[in-house]
């Protein structure tokens, strides 16, 4: 393929396009940049396997370490498992692409991004987003894009496409708005508490400009003489298809309209609707046609009944306003909490319970040295004091599987939560913990994704974290069939299943803190967008207010189990002192009170044990190393050891001085055991600092006022 080269640009800022230069056994690549940032993107289709009934994608992100011009650590010097944010990156690309290929499509597709170039101001995901388009229609596989991504800042009153790192940081909002010609199709946000007209305008905002990067990937194909692919749906025998139709869509609609059925009741019911099919057909004669296309294709039954369910389903809503439960479409299932659930042991803890889905989070309270290192790939040095894990174990579904490692739903979960709380934690100044939160997902049928951004707060608050205000969340769904819509409030598992969308939407009562769309249908329009935003916010406001009759505001103190955290600053250039030649002299600290010590760049120490004596322990012994001396400073001291010529005196923790057998006394002393032992306490001054730094100590001259005042502060400091 002959290279070709585009640019278009955003507001001064280019977004550059190669196609023929990289990867040419690829099914289609592209080089897409921006700045110093530069992703290559690949899309790869094989033939399909047998037995096959799912579209088999698989989307993988990396991001090369010589791309920020680094080399690896560890042994063997080389790229190892992925990161989170890698992960999160994978899922952004995937969400709005998996749509896009027709439902009959079972061949094997795999799209690979590796970013290659790497520099401080343009994030290279949402490159990787619209790269995947790219190299999905130059791979001539059947797509219905093109796609694109674009991240809108919020900086003042002025969205901007494409914000820097820093921009977006130093901003309002974190938006990633993706779109096909047919409308918006995937939304990823984070927020400072905007109201929900902002967050809509962003959205349109950034959608005019994925127009203009749809329209680049028409031009480009064009000038590559390719087309987009449609190819038709194989041809299926309809045989057994109508065989299950006409014996389960009577029984399934009946079924579905049993408003008083549980979940359990329902899906039992269901099941032994199919199982009687099943035997039905296992009845027929062998050479039966109905019996040979089952036992041809051993999934077409599950398959089709999910597709009379599904429309069931759909024509009640549609029809009848009416859910598969019986409530309203603006409806929420009964809300409780609980706060406290947990031994104190547990720093906090709250249980959220939303119809059958049930959230049991967790808050526990660390010191500074247990944030989360990043080893992000441009900034080394960042970490994070909030961490917030997600858990999804398979009984709370009612199945069994082996336990493993979180996948990708689960982190991405887990980050769509942190996010929605992120802006109302208390800053690092106020309250110096770190801050971590695990959901376990005890009971799922949909949303405990915001189940757990309720049921976190819940664990917050009881934990005694100053949070600024507290987030409720609640999941939003469509019905859409031709020009009937209906908006979905608090979809419950069979909605979601059996939906068109599925939009979490997480918040205060000033506004919106996170937000995630994602799509089943190839777009959406604005105006529905708009209204199933709106509405959220009376769920999240009726769920919020469920909340606060559980537990008002946060908790005035904190568990007696949470570590007991003192702060103070130090001179940066005493850090050393401080941590010793090898750590030894913060061991020693650490060692003899029993406290945990953090030292930052700039002085910052933050001193922690449970038992809060043993923290103000280690800060005297800190603030003594630190202190600066005075000619003529008075303090109280204890004989450390005695020489010919003097006795040594410590008079601050870990600050010693001697004073001169000339200074014990006003009158000759003949030999210093005869005025101090080893252990006596005595009243010291500060008579020289030499330019060794040696601290020479004297008994003489010291007014009865200046010895009270340092008995005073000794008996503070014990």
């Amino acid at each position: 393929m002959a290279e070709v080269d585009k640019s278009i640009s955003f507001d001064g800022r280019d977004i550059r396009l190669k196609v023929g230069l990289l990867a040419p056994q690829a099914g289609g690549s592209v080089l897409i940049e921006s700045g110093d940032t530069s992703v290559l993107v690949t899309a790869t289709r094989s033939q399909g396997r047998e037995g096959i009934d799912f579209l088999p994608l698989t989307v993988d992100y990396e991001e090369r370490l010589y791309a920020a011009g680094r080399i690896p650590g560890g042994i063997m010097r080389r790229e190892g498992r992925p990161p989170e944010k890698t992960i999160l990156t994978s899922r952004l690309i995937d969400r709005p692409m998996r749509p896009l290929f027709p439902s009959w499509l079972r061949d094997d597709l795999q799209i690979v991004a590796f970013t290659l170039s790497m520099d401080e101001l343009v994030p290279p995901d949402v490159l990787a987003v619209t790269g995947a388009s790219i190299a999905t229609l130059i791979a001539q596989i059947p797509f219905n894009g093109p796609m694109a991504a674009v991240r809108v800042g919020l900086v003042g009153d002025d969205f901007i496409i494409n914000p820097t790192y820093a921009e977006t940081e130093n901003g309002d909002l974190d938006l990633v708005v993706a779109g096909s010609p047919h409308g918006v199709i995937m939304v990823e946000a984070g927020a400072n508490q905007l109201p929900e007209q902002d967050i809509i305008e962003a959205i349109d905002f950034g959608y005019e400009a994925v127009r203009d990067l749809i329209q680049a990937q028409l031009d480009l194909v064009a000038e590559l003489g390719l087309q987009i692919v449609q190819e038709a749906p194989p041809e299926v025998d309809q045989t057994l298809n109508n065989y299950i139709r006409d014996r389960a869509s009577h029984e399934i609609k009946k079924i579905l309209s049993q408003f008083e059925f549980s979940k359990t009741e329902r899906d039992t019911a269901l099941d032994a609707v199919k199982d009687e099919i099943a035997n039905a057909i296992a009845e027929l004669p062998e050479e039966d046609e109905v019996r040979v296309a089952a036992t041809t294709n051993s999934k077409a039954l599950g398959n089709t009944f999910k597709d009379i369910t599904k429309h069931f389903m759909r024509r009640q809503i549609i029809e009848d306003n009416v859910r598969v439960d019986g409530r309203k479409l603006d409806e929420v299932r009964p809300v409780s909490c609980q706060v406290g659930v947990l031994p104190k042991r547990v720093h906090g803890s709250g249980l959220f319970n939303r119809g059958l889905t049930q959230v049991l989070s967790t808050c526990t309270l660390g010191t500074p040295g247990d944030a989360q290192n990043l080893n992000d790939d441009l900034q080394i040095d960042q970490s994070k004091r909030y961490l917030h894990h997600y858990n999804f174990p398979p009984f709370s579904v009612g199945e069994t599987k082996p336990l493993r490692f979180p996948g990708r739903r689960e982190i991405g979960h887990g980050a769509l939560a942190e996010r929605a709380l992120l802006p109302v934690l208390p800053p690092k100044e106020q309250f110096p913990y770190v801050i971590r939160v695990v959901s376990e997902v005890l009971s799922s049928n949909g949303s405990t994704s915001m189940g757990s951004v309720c049921g976190s707060t819940l664990s917050l608050m009881d934990a005694g974290v100053p949070i600024l205000k507290p987030v409720s969340g609640a999941a939003m769904g469509l019905i859409k069939e031709g020009d009937e819509v209906r908006v979905l409030t608090d979809i419950q598992g069979i909605e979601d299943f059996l939906g068109d969308m599925d939009f979490k939407v997480a918040g205060t009562d000033s506004g919106i803190t996170a937000l995630q769309m994602d799509m089943k249908i190839p777009g959406l329009s604005l105006d529905i967008i708009a209204q199933a935003v709106h509405q959220a916010k009376s769920a999240r406001l009726h769920i919020l207010e469920k909340m606060l009759q559980t537990i008002e505001e946060p908790r005035p103190e904190t568990s007696p189990y949470a570590p007991r955290l003192l702060t103070i600053k130090i001179d940066s250039d005493m850090i050393g002192l401080v941590i010793g030649p090898g750590g030894k002299t913060i061991k020693g600290i650490t060692e003899e009170t029993g406290a945990k010590i953090d030292i930052e760049d700039d002085g910052t120490v933050t001193i922690s044990a449970v038992d809060e004596s043993k923290a103000k322990k280690a800060r005297n012994i800190i603030q003594g190393m630190t202190r600066k001396l005075h000619e003529g400073d008075v303090y109280v001291g204890r004989v450390t050891r005695i020489i010919p010529i003097g006795a040594f005196v410590e008079f601050l923790p870990g600050k010693e001085g001697m004073i001169h057998i000339s200074q014990l006394a006003d009158y000759r002393v003949g030999k210093v055991e005869d005025e101090v032992a080893v252990g006596d306490e005595v009243i010291v001054k500060v008579r020289e600092i030499d330019n060794k730094g040696r601290i020479n100590l004297t008994r003489l001259g010291i007014h009865p006022d200046q010895a009270t005042a340092a008995r005073e502060a000794a008996a503070v400091n014990r």
